[in-house]
């Protein structure tokens, strides 16, 4: 039975599970919250609901229904996706799973690093969320970088650094220091996270600038010393929709992935729906993009 992992739990992952699930897939629902439904105090423009319902209700009808319809929902967080010999090897905190397919629902989180601001990105094809630190926008492309797997290549040998604190920073970490000839994790004032990697540094103190001439040199901290350095990868929060997507070779539309109106993309058996791909962010939309990118996904693993 062809496996469809679903990154994402929100509505478009659920309506999404639904489908596939009754057209015979092996689905798992890979989520790490509830999401902005979950938050929602009211919910009255959605069909069918006469009174007003709370989010985590809707929510939990959703997950009761695809729970009894044979989904495996896993409350996990996501820090990566590889190719693999069949498809698709998905990274957690708990584990790798296979995949035939990944359907990839979930949105680029914003504002989840406490020292880190976020700030809105145009459509420039980085993630959602950027520190507020002096020269992050300046040196993107020019020795900042939000994507491991993509350039860990341009620095081999060289010092390297993950702007970030939990597991998402940890598993770009891992992918830079069989390559780079030192990583260090910059956690921003934040406390350092437990089971480092070995050969992984660790600094907390606050960083305050990135700084260079043509391409990045140093980061300077709040205290105002220096650690020289060649790059810095911003690895904020959990890992988002685009940042998938980007490890994998799929084009983006700035801060969206790139899906066609069937929820396929350019890569062979990755599919999107929902709030990361822009249009109306709407549980009505969600619902309908999930379910059109499950079916998707279905005719892909049946040829």
């Amino acid at each position: 039975m062809p496996t469809l992992v679903i990154i994402g739990g929100g509505p478009a992952g659920l309506s999404a599970a639904i489908y596939a699930v009754r057209a015979g897939l092996d689905v798992h629902v890979l989520y790490k919250d509830d999401g902005a439904l979950g938050k929602a105090d009211r919910i009255e423009n959605y069909f069918g609901f006469p009174d007003v319902i709370p989010g985590a209700e809707l929510l939990a009808r959703g997950q009761a229904q695809a729970d009894r319809l044979g989904a495996r929902l896993h409350r996990t967080e996501v820090t990566g996706i590889e190719y693999a010999d069949r498809g698709f090897a998905v990274k957690t905190t708990g584990g790798e799973r296979h995949a035939d397919a990944v359907l990839v629902v979930n949105a680029t989180p914003v504002g989840m690093y406490p020292n880190c601001p976020a700030t809105p990105v145009p459509a420039t094809g980085s993630p959602r969320a950027v520190p507020a630190i002096t020269g992050i926008r300046t040196f993107e492309g020019r020795g900042v970088s939000y994507c491991a797997v993509c350039d860990a290549f341009f620095y081999r040998g060289k010092a390297a650094a993950v702007l970030g604190q939990g597991e998402y920073a940890l598993e770009e970490a891992r992918v830079l220091l069989p390559v780079a000839g030192s990583v260090t994790l910059l956690t921003n004032g934040q406390s350092a996270p437990e089971n480092l990697p070995d050969g992984l540094a660790v600094d907390t103190r606050p960083v305050s600038a990135v700084e260079g001439g043509e391409t990045v040199e140093r980061v300077v901290f709040a205290d105002g010393e220096t650690l020289p350095l060649d790059g810095v990868f911003v690895a904020l929060g959990t890992a988002g929709s685009t940042d998938f997507a980007r490890k994998l070779g799929a084009p983006l539309d700035g801060t969206h992935i790139r899906a066609n109106a069937d929820g396929s993309t350019a890569v062979p058996g990755l599919f999107a729906a929902g709030d990361c791909t822009g249009g109306l962010l709407q549980i009505a939309k969600a619902v309908s993009d999930g379910a059109q990118a499950a079916m998707s996904a279905v005719k892909f693993l049946r040829k």
